[in-house]
């Protein structure tokens, strides 16, 4: 995954999942769970040369003081090796 990674992120009642795609990765999902602050969720993706790859992911939410959402993530690989930390960050609508 990379900056130019778009993600759509869904909640209800606890459940969280998302579709995402961009830089080298054609398509992606994920599914997992919200407790208080806290998301913990699998994820899968189809990259550009045809792999596939999965993982686990906790992120914790963080509400900026903007009104809009960091998610401060460590994750794991599970089908390859590799592990990190990545933030992802609320995009704001910009007007015409």
């Amino acid at each position: 995954m990379s900056t130019r990674t778009r993600f759509a992120y869904h909640e209800k009642d606890g459940e969280i999942w998302a579709e995402y795609a961009g830089g080298d990765v054609v398509r992606g999902y994920l599914v997992g769970t919200r407790e208080g602050d806290r998301l913990d969720f699998r994820y899968v993706q189809l990259k550009e040369d045809g792999t596939t790859s999965s993982g686990h992911c906790a992120s914790t939410v963080v509400e900026l003081s903007d009104g809009r959402v960091r998610l401060e993530e460590t994750w794991e690989w599970e089908s390859q090796s590799g592990r990190g930390a990545s933030v992802v960050e609320q995009l704001t609508e910009h007007a015409p």
